[in-house]
């Protein structure tokens, strides 16, 4: 079990981590998520031992890693950067791990195509990683960190460069990979969608700070601060009373709603319209409306609140 208490970090003159609590058990998926500056890759260096720590601690299994060198720890790390190994084929940069834990030639090679197949780049085991597009070399970076089955995985990002469909299907490979393991996996990402299709739990970090630590449903369903509410694409509004935080789908069109407003603009999304209606405050509220019923631009509309739709909010 991974267990980090009160970890401080500072980059500089910026404390990019303030004392942050997480821990991680064996056979748990971790996601770790948050805007760009949060402090999400800052947490995982650290972790791995590649960023000084200022203050608190950094375990496993209670044993505190202070002083334990990085390649020490059997953790596995995939940078955003990806760091492959220029002068080797996409075989050998996936079966290099394994090689490098004393595995033989031909079962870090097995290892690595089957890998490779889950990522979906089976036939490509000897492309140069040079002459691989972005996305490719993130793929093959991806399958290289699954390939020592190190005791903590850590993913930056890993499905970041990729397409909706990819993306999709490789979450669906990592979500029935991570099942079958007995690993611990901590995911950094910015995708709340992402988060919650792949974690078991999804800690939020805003500022360096944990805001909210939880089951996924229990973070889109019960966000703890007004920050986890807005990110995640609630409305944080206190346009019915109290501060609440509301889905776009938890506010209607009713001619006899209590708060008014001007359609600003419209999104078409698949199924449905968003659009964004501007109050007489400035603020403006996220609806979504069925595809057939759709105002335009300029006209004036009253919102009410479906019933059950308001998350009460911390005032501060």
């Amino acid at each position: 079990m991974l267990t980090v208490t009160s970890l401080s970090v500072r980059l500089g003159d910026t404390e990019a981590l303030r004392g942050v609590d997480l821990t991680v058990a064996d056979g748990e998926v971790v996601c770790v998520l948050g805007p760009s500056g949060s402090g999400k890759s800052t947490l995982l260096r650290a972790v791995a031992g590649l960023e000084p720590i200022a203050a608190g601690t950094v375990a496993w299994n209670g044993a505190d890693l202070a002083g334990v060198p990085t390649h020490r720890r059997d953790f596995g790390l995939m940078f955003q950067d990806h760091a492959l190994l220029p002068h080797r084929d996409v075989l050998a940069n996936v079966a290099y791990g394994p090689r490098a834990h004393g595995a033989s030639r031909k079962a870090a090679e097995a290892r690595a195509r089957d890998l490779l197949a889950v990522v979906g780049l089976a036939g490509l085991e000897r492309r140069a990683v040079r002459d691989l597009s972005g996305g490719e070399q993130q793929r093959v970076a991806l399958a290289r960190s699954l390939a020592p089955e190190p005791r903590l995985l850590m993913l930056d990002e890993p499905l970041g460069a990729l397409d909706r469909a990819l993306r999709d299907r490789l979450v669906r490979e990592l979500r029935a990979l991570f099942d079958r393991r007995e690993r611990a996996v901590v995911l950094v990402t910015h995708d709340h969608e992402e988060a919650f299709a792949l974690g078991d739990r999804v800690v939020v970090l805003h500022d360096g700070r944990v805001h909210q630590d939880a089951e996924p449903a229990t973070v889109w369903g019960a966000p703890a601060t007004a920050f986890v509410a807005g990110f995640l694409g609630h409305n944080v509004t206190t346009a019915f009373g109290p501060l609440l935080a509301v889905p776009p789908d938890g506010l209607v069109l009713d001619p006899a709603g209590p708060v008014a407003g001007r359609v600003a603009g419209r999104t078409f999304r698949r199924d449905h319209f968003r659009i964004r209606v501007t109050l007489a405050d400035a603020t403006a509220l996220e609806v979504t409306v069925p595809a057939d019923r759709v105002p335009e631009p300029g006209a004036e509309v009253h919102l009410a609140l479906r019933p059950g739709a308001g998350i009460g909010l911390p005032e501060a």
